[in-house]
C-alpha cells in the first residue's frame, strides 16, 4: 500500500483532533506511532511540514482583507483546472455560495490541496482539506461544523 502525505494527515485529523491539549502526544511520540503503524518516514516529516504551514497560514490569515464584491468569481488557471477536476470546483463554489467558504479560506484551501503535492486532487480530499483549513482558522466554528456535518454525513451514506 503505497501511503501518501494526505494519508497521515488524515490519521492525525481523524485521532487527534478533538483532544485536550493536555491529552495530545508530542510530535516523537506522534512520529512513532505513525512509523509504528506503517507510514513511511518521509510522508511523515511532509505531513508534519504541511501542518506547520498551516498554522503559519491560518495566523498570516488574519492579517489580510480579503474581502471580494459578492458576486466576484475565481477563475482557475490552466495548472489548477489540470489538478481540481470540474467536480471539485464545482463544490468549491457551492460551499462559498452556502457561507462555509469566503475568499481568503478558498485560496488556503487551493494552496494546502496544492501543498499535498499529489498528482490528482479528488472531491474527498478536498472536503477533508477544507475541514482541516477551517479548523485552523480564527473565527470560523460555525463554517467549521457545517463542513463537519457535509463531510461526515457524505460518509455516513457511503456507508449505507
Amino acid at each position: 500500500m503505497k501511503e501518501n502525505v494526505f494519508d497521515v494527515l488524515l490519521y492525525l485529523f481523524e485521532n487527534y483532533i478533538d483532544n485536550d491539549e493536555a491529552d495530545k502526544p508530542d510530535q516523537d511520540a506522534l512520529e512513532t506511532e505513525l512509523e509504528h503503524v506503517g507510514f513511511p518516514e518521509s510522508e511523515i516529516h511532509k505531513a508534519f511540514e504541511w501542518l506547520e504551514s498551516m498554522t503559519v497560514v491560518g495566523q498570516q490569515s488574519e492579517a489580510v482583507n480579503t474581502e471580494e464584491p459578492e458576486r466576484a468569481m475565481r477563475h482557475y488557471t490552466p495548472q489548477e483546472q489540470e489538478r481540481l477536476t470540474a467536480e471539485c470546483r464545482g463544490y468549491m463554489l457551492f460551499l462559498e455560495q452556502i457561507g462555509v467558504l469566503d475568499a481568503g479560506t478558498r485560496e488556503i484551501v487551493i494552496e494546502r490541496l496544492f501543498a499535498l503535492d499529489t498528482d490528482e486532487i479528488d472531491l474527498d480530499q478536498m472536503k477533508w482539506v477544507v475541514l482541516m483549513v477551517l479548523f485552523f482558522q480564527p473565527d470560523r466554528d460555525v463554517a467549521y461544523a457545517w463542513m463537519e456535518d457535509l463531510v461526515f454525513e457524505d460518509m455516513e451514506a457511503v456507508i449505507h
